[in-house]
This record gives C-alpha cells, structure tokens and sequence, in this order.
C-alpha cells in the first residue's frame, strides 16, 4: 500500500520539474504553460496571462495527441507542456500523468502559481471563467 506522498515522490522521479522563472523562460521558448487549478481558485488567487486552462479533471483527454477530445495545440508527443497549479503538488501528479500517455516533455511548476506570482512573474486578476479552448472532436470526458 502506498501514501500520497509516495505517489507524489514517484510522480517527482521522473519529472524535470522547473522553478517559476525557467518555466517563465520555457514559455518563452515555445512551451505550453497548462493552468489546471479550479475556477474558485482562479478566482481567489489570480491567473497567468496566456496559460492555457484545462481544469485537472479535463487535463488527459484535452493533451493526449489521440484523443477525439484534445485541444488543437495537442498535435504531436513532443510538445513541451509545463502544470500550474496552486503550489505545485497536483500539477505533479498532473505531469506524471501526462509522461504515462507519452508525452515525455510534460512536467511543473515549483511551487505553483503562488510562487510565480511570489518571483514577480506576470499574473492578472483572478476569473473563474470557462476554459476558452477549440478541441479537435466532441468532448468526451
């Protein structure tokens, strides 16, 4: 039987995970910033001008190349995608998940967007607006 702490330390392994200012330079260079916390939290806490937002419970079927249901930036394997959340343990497991479907760049933010905002990043005024997204097919999920 496992904790949620060893699921989040094997997550961890595999991850090239990324302080906010080297995902701030990965966007920069063409990485896709995923923001997967909730409207409520997006709300109270703020968001990061160009994330991409695919809410946690959405994250796979939106990604995975495969999928009826990916967005259209989802186009090969090789395409850099960088979690966000609240402080970084979710978008963890997030990440781990999407390297499962073989998307083998995917990792996080440090910290979250608590600490992306904490480093001076850009952020703006919180909104728990719907995703804003073209998917490929019929969302299934």
């Amino acid at each position: 039987m496992s904790t949620v702490d060893d699921l989040l330390a094997r997550a961890r392994e595999r991850l090239s995970r990324l302080g906010p200012t080297e995902a701030a330079a990965a966007v920069e260079d063409g990485a896709r910033l995923v923001d997967i916390r909730p409207g409520w939290q997006r709300l109270a806490e703020g968001t990061v001008p160009g994330a991409l937002v695919i809410e946690r419970n959405h994250l796979e079927w939106r990604l995975d190349p495969t999928s009826d249901a990916r967005v259209a930036e989802a186009t090969d394997h090789d395409r850099q995608w960088v979690v966000i959340c609240s402080e970084g343990y979710t978008s963890s497991l997030a990440a781990a998940a999407l390297q499962e479907l073989g998307l083998h760049r995917a990792t996080d933010v440090v910290g979250g967007f608590r600490a992306w905002a904490a480093v001076g990043l850009p952020t703006a005024p919180g909104s728990d607006a719907p995703p804003d997204y073209a998917v490929t097919g019929t969302p299934a999920h």
